[in-house]
């Protein structure tokens, strides 16, 4: 009951807090409705940036990586660090040069609306067939399983996540829809200390439960019993092989932290291009701090528990029910929930502003004023959450969820990343390269990982069964070995889909070379120490990796 009433209590507290916060901003227009009217400092940016990042499919779904594989999948967290690094001092300076509101805007002005249009309906595709699916069923089963819910509702574990992930999606909705991006962004802001904090007593009370009540001898006895988990480098069969993160690894970081309109839309909503950048490095330095949340429950779990739970995905809520001292169970549990509701209505909020300035302004009642694309935006909004609460309870089956959604997320974001860099890095690429790039993209991965490696893979292992192989581990890594490792695939198609969009660029070329334009909208001048700062953090994160290199 104290459980309940302190996730009740701090839940409710926040959204007072980002009500009350919201109502300082006019909000009637569309910018002030999506951007917050570009108002938005460096500590809101780099809290909303890393909560944004935190929900349960990183929360729970990188634990069960790292209970599975050990250290190594902490390239998903350290990595990202880089990638912030380059997006700060790269991309957001072009972003706000050119005063965009929605990444497909640069496509327009880059190469054509219909190019900008096939972006945002790929957005808008993987927002509500995978990401926000994903979000609320792992969600609910985290919450569900935390406050026991079909024992509390006495209902079945199938009705108990149903009911959890449309409770999920119901209070998502309102938080992205009718609050707006500031909403969501003050909101994030508050549960990302709350998280960060509720994030870090995991390992600390694990640690202590391994420990005889010492952190430090928790350590030493986890680090001690399992050295060979300590190893930055992951090997072939794992999640991580170390060879990906030279090759896609990169690519789906730059992708996210750099293109992906539900990150990315913070930065663009700062007050200036100083702020955007003071932001994004404070989120990329406590992305290097992020394994201790991300990785390290789940190491310990494995201790714990001596890599004998059913799944791996269980690790998390399992190591909190175990250790956490039953009052700060409601507390972490309502951070928890903060963290869903963060990553969910981001995403919505994002669609919106996909759909009302990409899709409905432009094509379907370009002489609508503003308050209309706002409301019809909103609309749409609702339909998608909708649909993301029916399809959720479909992926139950779908195996480890953080390396699924990695995976099926590559459908969209490596043809999108590569028309983004060719569109930046070149003058004369025309408009029917990047949509001759963006559909061959999606096509060859689909072909790629949905017809070509099941093909592989059943071959290589039937052929292993018929020479009387049993050994778990040793079919592991013949199925690893069957066929590329899906980041190669994207680093393959990526550096493929380039050479076709410079081939058509070479003899086909646009008539007159592309020259961006400063709207003045944002005052861009840089941080003055951007670059001391993203270089300090990349070399923190090599150091990392060669300390635990075995």
């Amino acid at each position: 009951m104290i459980g309940i009433l302190s996730f009740v209590g701090f839940t409710s507290l926040v959204a007072i807090i980002s009500y009350f916060a919201t109502r300082t901003t006019d909000e009637t227009s569309s910018d002030g409705y999506f951007l917050g009217g570009r108002s938005l400092t460096a500590g809101v940016i780099a809290g909303s940036l890393l909560l944004t990042n935190l929900s349960t499919e990183q929360i729970v779904g990188l634990n069960g990586s790292a209970y599975k594989d050990g250290l190594s999948v902490m390239a998903w967290e350290t990595l990202a660090a880089i990638a912030i690094v380059v997006t700060a001092i790269f991309l957001l300076p072009r972003y706000l040069k050119g005063g965009l509101t929605t990444v497909p805007q640069f496509l327009a002005k880059r190469f054509d609306v219909s190019t900008k249009t096939i972006t945002s309906a790929l957005f808008l595709t993987g927002y509500v067939v995978v990401l926000l699916p994903v979000i609320l069923y792992s969600g609910s089963v985290a919450i569900s399983g935390m406050f026991n819910v079909p024992e509390l509702l006495n209902v079945s574990d199938k009705t108990a996540l149903v009911i959890c992930i449309w409770g999920i999606g119901i209070v998502g909705s309102i938080y992205a829809v009718f609050g707006g991006l500031k909403a969501v962004a003050v909101s994030d802001s508050i549960n990302a200390i709350g998280l960060i904090l509720g994030g870090i007593l995991i390992p600390v009370f694990g640690l202590m439960a391994i420990g005889d009540g010492s952190v430090f001898q928790g350590l030493e006895t986890l680090m001690a019993t399992n050295p060979e988990r300590f190893d930055s480098t992951g090997e072939p069969g794992q999640e991580v092989p170390f060879s990906t993160i030279f090759t896609g690894m990169m690519l789906v970081q730059l992708f996210y932290w750099g293109t992906n309109q539900q990150i990315i839309q913070r930065a663009l909503a700062a007050k200036n291009l100083a702020e955007g950048q003071k932001g994004m490095l404070l989120a990329s330095f406590l992305k290097i701090l992020g394994p201790i949340i991300l990785v390290l429950p789940g190491m310990i779990a494995y201790h714990y528990f001596e890599g004998g739970l059913a799944s791996s995905d269980l690790a998390y809520p399992e190591l909190v029910r175990a250790v956490l001292p039953k009052p700060l169970i409601g507390f972490f549990a309502a951070v928890l929930f903060g963290a869903i509701l963060s990553s969910f209505n981001s995403v919505l909020n994002s669609s919106v502003t996909l759909f009302g300035i990409d899709i409905y302004k432009q094509h379907i009642n370009q002489d609508a004023p503003e308050k209309t694309v706002v409301r019809y935006g909103k609309i749409f909004g609702i339909i998608l959450a909708l649909a993301a609460m029916f399809i959720a309870p479909m992926i139950a089956n779908a195996g480890s969820l953080f390396n699924y959604l990695q995976e099926i997320n590559g459908i969209y974001s490596i043809p999108i990343l590569t028309i983004i860099v060719i569109g930046y890095t070149t003058k004369r690429v025309p408009a029917i390269a990047a949509k001759i790039g963006i559909i061959s993209g999606s096509l060859l991965y689909i072909i790629s990982q949905f017809w070509l490696q099941p093909r592989y893979v059943d071959a290589a292992m039937e052929e292993a069964m018929a020479q009387g192989i049993t050994d778990p581990a040793e079919l592991g890594l013949i199925q690893a070995d069957a066929y590329p490792h899906y980041l190669h695939v994207m680093a393959i198609l990526f550096l493929a889909n380039m050479g076709i969009m410079l081939l058509i660029g070479k003899f086909k070329p646009r008539p007159t070379p592309y020259v961006q334009e400063y709207t003045k909208q944002v005052e861009i001048t840089p941080y003055r120490y951007v670059k001391q700062a993203g270089l300090a953090i990349v070399l923190i994160v090599v150091g990392i990796y060669i300390y635990f290199a075995k």
